[in-house]
């Protein structure tokens, strides 16, 4: 890896984590397209670099961390789900869903609900007066939408922005307390990571991870800002069809290109 892809990267990272068009999908896409080899600081970059857009919400949303401990409580019932389940099943996930035809098809599917979610919550209000308010159920129910996420392709954004809208959120409290519920959820995963890695690092290998870090810390920052504004005025739809339409972009490119790996999925 170069300074170059390293920037790329995480620019990729940083902007795409947040948004509902699957981080994990877009850096596996990415890295086949500028032909990156997969080895150990490879991986071990591309969950470094997470840290970085970790720091970005948490800057943004500072206020909401300091306001109670309730929000904690919350949080952590719904983050509950995904720790239990990402544990059992984290060899299994590593092993057979990493692959560039698994994640375009997730992205595509996952498009068209973003779009017929984005029709259904049009006009409809909030249960909730605030963010603060909503039930320790509904906290629960989202956490486990996220765990769908854990297939890359998927998106743990629009994982819990549906489940949020599913358990009586607005667009714009579900795509918050996404925001929120993403910090213990890719710290521990994160974390859980590093963890497991054997990488070594390089003075050249620590220079691209200082570049990575604050190329996702800052490119996180503008789209969670932008996304928000976005959200409010043209709702969830433009994601879909974006989603839609790189996912089957990718899946001809890799068919008239004669990937091995779409050759191997198949």
């Amino acid at each position: 890896m170069d300074i170059v892809q390293a920037i790329i990267l995480s620019i990729v990272e940083g902007v795409t984590e947040f948004l509902p068009v699957s981080s994990t999908g877009h850096m596996i896409l990415a890295s086949y397209l500028m032909n990156i080899h997969d080895d150990a600081f490879v991986k071990t970059f591309e969950i470094a670099i997470q840290i970085g857009a970790i720091l970005a919400i948490v800057m943004l949303y500072y206020k909401r961390f300091i306001q109670g401990i309730n929000i904690y409580i919350k949080l952590f019932i719904a983050f509950i789900p995904t720790a239990i389940i990402g544990f059992l099943a984290y060899k299994t996930i590593k092993t057979y869903l990493f692959n560039p035809l698994g994640v375009s098809l997730a992205l595509i599917i996952g498009g068209v609900i973003l779009i017929l979610i984005d029709k259904w919550v049009v006009t409809r209000e909030s249960r909730y007066v605030d963010l603060e308010d909503i039930s320790y159920k509904n906290a629960f129910f989202i956490g486990l939408a996220q765990c769908v996420s854990m297939i890359p392709g998927v998106s743990r954004a629009a994982a819990t922005i549906i489940g949020g809208v599913g358990n009586g959120l607005n667009k714009k409290q579900a795509t918050e307390f996404s925001f929120l519920l993403a910090v213990p959820t890719m710290c521990a995963a994160t974390g859980y990571d590093l963890l497991k890695t054997d990488a070594t690092f390089s003075s050249h290998g620590l220079m691209l991870l200082a570049i990575g870090l604050v190329g996702a810390f800052l490119s996180a920052w503008l789209a969670v800002k932008v996304f928000i504004r976005f959200v409010e005025n043209h709702g969830f739809k433009a994601f879909g069809y974006y989603r839609i339409v790189i996912g089957v972009v990718f899946i001809l490119y890799m068919m008239i290109s004669g990937s091995k790996s779409f050759l191997e999925a198949l």
